[in-house]
């Protein structure tokens, strides 16, 4: 038995560092894509490769995933795989090839396109019965406990449930998702994705110490998650300032991302969007202190061209910027962030336009 899966990377509209305080975000799905060609075997052991690695085949036995000591690419779908067996899904044996165009380090969550390929591909292969919220949590694990980043589940959410045409609406407190219609062409738009080329890592330190210092700002507050935190007013209560401006960026952005939802069901024209994207990035940059000058420089770029909003996407301290702008000026919005980029001797960024594109899936 063999066949092919794909899952999607991701980029996030509004909504980010929410996920793991119980809060809101919007995220659509990429056209890039992490495509998982798999073959049920009977050896016991997963035996993963990749056409980005050549040379490098990993095997390592199924019953002895929980003491495997390999590190980088091959511990994201070996995270999946041991996650299944941990929960009790017998597995005989698989070989996977992983392949991608979904951009490395690029704050488009290219390893949870990873983990949702694997977690598809094991589950129709060997006909396990999990849910799609099965296979978020197991994608989220294998993340968490397997690979070291204390991320929450956001980007496997998106990776899984989102549509084509539609952003992906998540309340990550009552566990619920709805679509909301994201149709930029129809109103003569695009969402530029500028990739900084300076990849950033979530298994690093900030990313955890940001989750830390939320959990801080919502034990000041007596609230299980910042999510519960009514108001900003309720943040400044906060008497240490690091949390403090964690807090004030998360309430905030749990508010830009209902406003947001808000005005797309209206059916609002999508360029009013703009200027809240914006504030996003703000807030990113100042309290929650996770830009870089890549990132802030080529948001700064985007709008000197004419973009309706702009503001830096994913976990942070690197990766990429989305601009709102007009489809006329898309190649114009280009050419200003190579521009700015070019005279502050930074690496060339990557562009491209974002479509809302689906979730995982078999593809043969």
């Amino acid at each position: 038995m063999n066949g092919i899966w794909v899952a999607p990377g991701r980029v996030n509209i509004i909504g980010e560092h929410t996920d793991y305080n119980g809060g809101y975000a919007l995220p659509i799905a990429l056209p890039h894509v992490v495509r998982c060609t798999a073959e049920a075997t009977s050896d016991a052991l997963v035996t993963v490769s990749s056409l980005q690695h050549p040379g490098e085949t990993i095997s390592e036995p199924i019953a002895g995933l929980a003491d495997s000591t390999v590190t980088g690419w091959a511990r994201y779908p070996l995270g999946v795989m041991y996650e299944y067996t941990r929960r009790g899904h017998a597995i005989p044996g698989v070989r996977m090839e992983l392949d991608g165009t979904v951009p490395v380090g690029a704050g488009l969550s290219s390893s949870a396109a990873i983990e949702c390929a694997a977690a598809v591909a094991l589950r129709d292969l060997f006909a396990v019965p999990v849910t799609d919220a099965d296979l978020i949590d197991i994608g989220r694990a294998a993340e968490n406990s397997y690979v070291g980043a204390a991320t929450g589940t956001l980007d496997q959410s998106a990776s899984v449930l989102c549509t084509p045409g539609h952003a992906l609406f998540l309340d990550f407190g009552k566990g619920e998702h709805a679509q909301v219609p994201f149709d930029l062409a129809a109103a003569g738009l695009a969402l530029l994705v500028a990739d900084t080329n300076t990849p950033h890592h979530h298994a690093g330190g900030g990313y955890a110490d940001r989750r830390r210092e939320c959990e801080e700002a919502a034990a000041a507050l007596g609230v299980r998650s910042l999510r519960e935190v009514p108001n900003l007013a309720a943040v400044e209560r906060i008497a240490d300032e690091a949390p403090r401006r964690r807090a004030r960026h998360i309430v905030s952005e749990n508010a830009r991302v209902l406003t947001i939802v808000d005005m797309l069901r209206a059916g609002r024209d999508p360029r009013e969007i703009g200027p809240i994207l914006t504030e996003g990035h703000a807030s990113l940059r100042d309290d929650f202190e996770i830009s870089t000058p890549q990132l802030d420089a080529a948001v700064e770029a985007a709008l000197g061209a004419g973009a309706h909003g702009a503001r830096m996407v994913g976990g942070g301290f690197g990766g990429s910027i989305i601009a709102l702008v007009d489809a006329e000026r898309t190649e114009a919005t280009v050419a200003a962030i190579e521009t700015r980029f070019r005279a502050a001797e930074f690496a060339a960024p990557r562009t491209f336009v974002a479509i809302p594109s689906a979730g995982a899936r078999r593809i043969a």
